[in-house]
């Protein structure tokens, strides 16, 4: 059996971002040269979503695919967002804002800013959709049919980020 890993490199926006990664997924099958076997899509962030749907022409203002709108309308009804530390959400809780401001002073990928941890919808959310999809392999082609795209989705409206997301080619 082979494996083959590499990742994708995706800035997100201070907003709910949907990126269509397929042709990246398509490029590491390709250069891994693995002509039968399963792909997996996942990323280690725990506000982060990989998906699996249809590819939509129409897109809002923002550049949004409409079922993208209408999946965030859907769930803004069941998980409303977390705009303030007065929402209804018991997370972060003060002994993990305490323990994300230390962290901030080590890693500057952990603003220190409390209010950049006000996403505790980002992470139910995260937690419902989880954090990968896995794809069978046939002489090559990555079997998604015609009009099925991969999506990295981060549900952190927060603040702009730098996300990855891991491939692995096992075949």
């Amino acid at each position: 059996m082979q494996v083959y890993q590499d990742d994708v490199q995706i800035p997100t926006a201070a907003r709910i971002t949907y990126q269509n990664i397929t042709d990246d997924v398509k490029k590491i099958i390709q250069t891994s040269q693995i002509q039968n076997g399963i792909c997996l899509v996942q990323t280690a962030h725990t506000t982060c979503s990989v998906l699996f749907e249809e590819y939509v022409h129409d897109k809002d203002f923002n550049g949004d695919e409409y079922l993208q709108v209408d999946l965030n309308r859907l769930l803004d009804k069941m998980i409303p967002r977390e705009w303030s530390e007065n929402s209804n959400y018991r997370y972060p809780g003060p002994k993990h804002v305490a323990f994300l401001q230390g962290l901030a002073q080590q890693d500057a990928n952990y603003p220190s800013d409390p209010a950049t941890v006000l996403n505790g919808d980002a992470h139910i959310r995260g937690s419902l959709f989880g954090s990968n999809q896995t794809f069978a392999i046939k002489n090559g082609e990555l079997l998604i049919g015609t009009v099925g795209y991969i999506y990295f989705v981060d549900w952190d409206q927060n603040r702009p980020r730098n996300r990855v997301c891991h491939v692995a080619i096992l075949g």
